[in-house]
């Protein structure tokens, strides 16, 4: 199928980008990678009267150390994330995140903040971004702001950036010590989207007790969460193999587990307790070096 006619503006700027989605509003969608946004304008989904391109906007793309932080650009590439050599060195998990996201064509074109923006519910790279507790920064017409991830994804598709912002930088904190994380998932035969995965990320002493713990659930509900209870049952203690299984068992809880083609309720909170498990016995095992 075809598109809607739209209007296509292609700004040299973030105030440009800014000033048009103030003139426009709610006919104005922003372009990033675009697969998501096309596919959706092609079923009809979306008939946006104006499209606005971000790809001609310097300085989005990057992925640099500060202050304690990893920097990432909004327009910066999921192949870019998964073949940074700093991620590989100081976050991983991010990379290794990134290289499971859709196929080359998706990867290649596709970017870490149109992903974050859209927050489709089995996208892979939110429950990763949530397990180690990264911040957004949005600009708008009054500067820029700040939201942390668990203020972050609001509902279905839905997220805190406002209509008259842009996401411009995600920002991934450094963990202290000898920390470990790992993200797995069981993805859909088809589109390699997430029917269930989960991200950990946990930090030890030099007793090898748990002292900072990060647990993201994606694909079984609305939207990618935080699992709570899980990290509530990992802190403080020496994360043996009955206590993760422990931790583990409630990954399910605090998430509004949806039945969908892929599956029953029953079937993706068993799913969500698995490969909660899984990525717990990797992280910690990364963990221990």
């Amino acid at each position: 199928m075809y598109p809607a006619a739209f209007e296509y503006h292609a700004p040299a700027s973030v105030r440009e980008a800014l000033g048009l989605l103030g003139q426009y509003k709610d006919d104005a969608k922003l372009l990033a990678g675009g697969h998501s946004l096309v596919p959706m304008m092609k079923l009809r989904l979306a008939q946006p009267k104006h499209l606005i391109d971000l790809k001609k906007i310097p300085g989005l793309s990057y992925i640099k150390e500060d202050g304690g932080a990893i920097a990432i650009g909004a327009m910066t590439t999921h192949w870019q994330v998964e073949s940074s050599a700093l991620l590989k060195q100081k976050c991983p998990v991010l990379s290794e995140t990134a290289a499971v996201i859709g196929d080359p064509a998706v990867r290649n074109l596709g970017t870490i903040g149109g992903s974050l923006a859209h927050a489709d519910p089995a996208a892979d790279m939110p429950a990763t971004i949530i397990a180690h507790g990264a911040e957004f920064v949005c600009e708008g017409p009054k500067g820029r702001r700040t939201v942390k991830v668990d203020d972050w994804f609001l509902g279905l598709m839905s997220t805190a950036v406002k209509e008259d912002e842009l996401l411009v930088e995600v920002r991934v904190p450094l963990w202290a010590g000898k920390t470990g994380g790992a993200y797995l998932k069981f993805p859909h035969p088809a589109s390699r989207f997430a029917v269930v995965g989960a991200a950990a990320v946990v930090t030890l002493d030099g007793a090898g007790k748990c002292t900072k713990a990060g647990v993201g659930i994606t694909g079984a509900g609305i939207k990618a969460v935080r699992a709570r209870d899980v990290e509530a049952g990992l802190v403080g203690k020496n994360l043996d193999q009955a206590t993760i299984e422990a931790a583990a068992a409630k990954a399910a809880e605090g998430v509004d587990v949806q039945a969908d083609l892929q599956g029953s309720v029953e079937y993706k909170s068993h799913l969500c307790r698995v490969f909660a498990r899984r990525a717990l016995e990797a992280a910690v095992k990364r963990a221990r070096g």
